[in-house]
């Protein structure tokens, strides 16, 4: 088994706290008086920084540095990796549908469809046109199509290939800075985010390549980074405008979360180890939980008990939607994602040789 880097749980634990922060700000503003504090607020997390959006990306930069090299040196790695993904991803993910479902139901008095429904228990709900449930579901369909890819790309033998992630990097951010100066169409910019999105992945596991397996030069790291660095600001302000309206998503936010993901990234990975930091390691730990099941503590909290507008309330407010967050998602850990997780494991086959860590990392441990 490969042990986990305490530094990439830290990045995970920055990436969800950086997520929840953001949807707790924006729902101070929208449903609640904060006179002279309510330009400051939109200045943070709406002008000059999208903190949700630069936790999601974080993540991408992680998943990018740890998926492509899960595949397990097994008589059957696609199997094997298909089947460690599933129990990563859907007992925590289904139980995160039905609290959201009781929750809102018995909080908001919602209903939802029953197709709706039913597509989203399958997590495929995006690729046949269906709404997910919660918007913040989003991200699981690029993460699936990260995984489609690199098991494609494995099978092809094409996935660790010295210079794959950085064509792909280099392609996707050509054509899509391209398209997004040349064609104005929401539909295009759509297709181009994923691919924005998706870049931050490959080029996640560049930077592995290359302070990790030595593949790579940091030469390779810079070009991809600009190059990704463009594609971003130039797609975010086609997409999201360059007049600020207000609703957090706005061209500068959007584009300054995508490159500060990347700058965080890299100076994380340059330094390994020595920027980890165990209690937010440990949020990283169950961060899958954190991310899944925050959102229905927020809906609960605030349903239930108000602290006052000003800053001291929000805090509090904050405060107390941070430590449930946590005892909430340590409990969807405990008793759901980790114990899921072990079962999966008696379905894979047995490792063809033993596991050997990287040099880089042998006195680290190798990313899980």
């Amino acid at each position: 088994m490969h042990r986990r880097l305490a530094f990439i749980d830290t990045l995970r634990g920055i990436a969800v706290l950086s997520v929840l922060v953001q949807h707790v700000f924006e729902l101070i503003v929208e449903k609640h008086a904060t006179g002279a504090y309510y330009w400051p607020i939109h200045d943070v997390f709406g002008y000059y920084m999208n903190f949700g959006r630069f936790g999601v990306v974080l993540f991408f930069f992680v998943s990018g540095f740890v998926i492509p090299f899960s595949f397990p040196d097994s008589t059957t790695p696609v199997r094997d990796f298909t089947i460690s993904r599933f129990f990563r991803l859907y007992p925590a993910y289904w139980t995160s549908l039905l609290v959201g479902l009781v929750t809102m139901q018995l909080l908001e008095s919602k209903v939802y469809p029953l197709g709706q429904v039913a597509a989203n228990v399958t997590m495929l709900q995006t690729f046949v046109n269906v709404p997910n449930l919660w918007v913040f579901y989003w991200t699981l369909a690029i993460e699936l199509l990260f995984y489609v890819g690199c098991t494609i790309l494995f099978a092809m033998g094409l996935l660790n290939q010295r210079f794959t992630a950085v064509t792909i990097v280099v392609a996707a951010a050509l054509v899509g800075t391209t398209a997004a100066l040349m064609i104005e169409n929401r539909t295009v910019s759509s297709v181009m985010e994923v691919g924005l999105n998706l870049s931050a992945m490959f080029l996640g596991k560049i930077i592995r390549d290359t302070v990790v397996g030595g593949k790579l030069r940091w030469t390779h790291v810079a070009v991809c980074t600009l190059l990704y660095a463009i594609f971003a600001a130039t797609l975010s302000d086609r997409r999201f405008g360059g007049v600020y309206h207000e609703n957090f998503f706005y061209s500068y936010s959007i584009g300054s979360a995508y490159v500060c993901a990347a700058l965080v990234f890299i100076a994380f990975a340059v330094f390994g180890e020595r920027m980890a930091w165990r209690p937010m390691a440990f949020v990283g730990v169950i961060s899958y939980s954190v991310y899944l099941m925050s959102p229905f503590v927020i809906v609960a909290v605030h349903r239930l008990v108000w602290f006052g507008n000003g800053p001291l309330g929000w805090s509090l407010f904050l405060a107390v939607i941070l430590a449930l967050s946590i005892l909430v998602s340590w409990m969807t850990y405990a008793f759901v994602e980790k114990p899921c997780i072990s079962f999966g494991h008696r379905f894979r086959s047995a490792r063809r040789k033993p596991v050997v860590l990287e040099p880089a990392l042998s006195t680290q441990g190798a990313a899980e």
